[in-house]
């Protein structure tokens, strides 16, 4: 049988794989920057109509587009608006039951052609849904049935065959977040709502979790009264564990702290163990927290102070608990 392949023909040399690598990068930037010259009037109704929502967003789209669909439901989950992705082709077969009349549909499709998306938009108009459609094709079926029709058109895939889709999806992921931090904008979003969606992520630790989360409190807190014996206060320390006691007097304000440090100077300066009073040997006025303030800002004032342990007071500047570097670590804070 002979040979379908004519091996007289040299084969076509490659790119190296950073040239290549680069001009794919430069491509789909290309195709991203030529979408930011095109967003028009569109673009706001589509924010405007998902800042009015009154029900959730969805996002559906089929092959790629579905995957990308899927970031682009999380990104607008994540930044304060009610969203989800939905499978086109599970939706004809029940998971249209998900949708309510209010809700927006974003739908995604290149070819703006895609059977699984068509087969759905008028059982979606029926439930009372909106749609918002983005296609690379603005003649599409799909675009002329949407409310809204954002286009995603690119000039060239950055594949080098020119066929798997990579310029398109990154084009639509760049839009999707241009539409989500756009409504974020509108809305006022702040650090500390992200952090309320975040609650498992370092950012969520840092902005919700607040002093008195970590403190220890009741018996835990190493306490002596102003007038107690320095021997007292060893066994206090001893006692809670944390290397240090506070000092109060008889409203339970910290009048003073004394820890491992102040222990060790006592023995340079040769003070009586035996006989000294705390008071004798204790800092006075005492660096304290408020219960109410963020775990993270006792960890910015132990490491502005160089000290590894804060008192914790309330609005009356009462004693109500004390907090170490080795809870802040645990907690992952820090």
């Amino acid at each position: 049988m002979p040979s379908l392949i004519n091996k007289s023909q040299p084969a076509q040399a490659k790119q190296p794989t950073l040239l290549l690598a680069r001009d794919i990068l430069l491509l789909e930037a290309n195709e991203i920057n030529a979408l930011a010259s095109r967003l028009n009037g569109q673009f706001s109704d589509a924010v405007a109509m998902i800042l009015q929502c009154k029900g959730r967003v969805v996002v559906s789209g089929m092959g790629k587009s579905g995957h990308i669909g899927g970031k682009i439901a999380s990104t607008l989950a994540s930044t304060g608006t009610p969203a989800f992705f939905m499978h086109p082709a599970e939706a004809s077969h029940g998971d249209l039951g998900m949708i309510t009349n209010g809700d927006i549909v974003i739908a995604l499709s290149n070819s703006g052609e895609s059977d699984e998306i068509l087969a759905i938009v008028t059982p979606l108009k029926r439930l009372g849904a909106s749609i918002i459609a983005i296609t690379g094709n603005e003649k599409s079926t799909l675009a002329k049935a949407a409310d809204i029709h954002l286009s995603a058109h690119v000039e060239k895939e950055a594949c080098p065959l020119g066929l798997a889709p990579t310029s398109s999806t990154t084009v639509v992921l760049a839009l999707g977040d241009a539409l989500a931090l756009c409504v974020l904008d509108q809305r006022d979003f702040t650090a500390e709502d992200f952090a309320r969606s975040h609650p498992g992520g370092s950012l969520g630790r840092r902005l919700l979790i607040h002093v008195t989360d970590l403190m220890r409190t009741d018996d835990n807190i190493p306490c002596v009264p102003a007038n107690a014996s320095l021997t007292q206060g060893l066994l206090e320390m001893t006692r809670k564990g944390l290397g240090l006691t506070a000092v109060v007097d008889a409203n339970n304000v910290p009048v003073g702290i004394f820890t491992d440090g102040d222990l060790r100077r006592a023995f340079e300066q040769h003070v009586n163990v035996a006989t000294a009073n705390i008071a004798d040997v204790m800092h006075q006025n005492p660096l304290t927290i408020h219960q109410d303030k963020l775990a993270i800002e006792a960890v910015e004032i132990m490491e502005q102070r160089k000290i590894n342990a804060l008192l914790v007071t309330n609005d009356a500047g009462i004693l109500v608990g004390a907090l170490n570097m080795h809870d802040l670590l645990l907690a992952k804070v820090v």
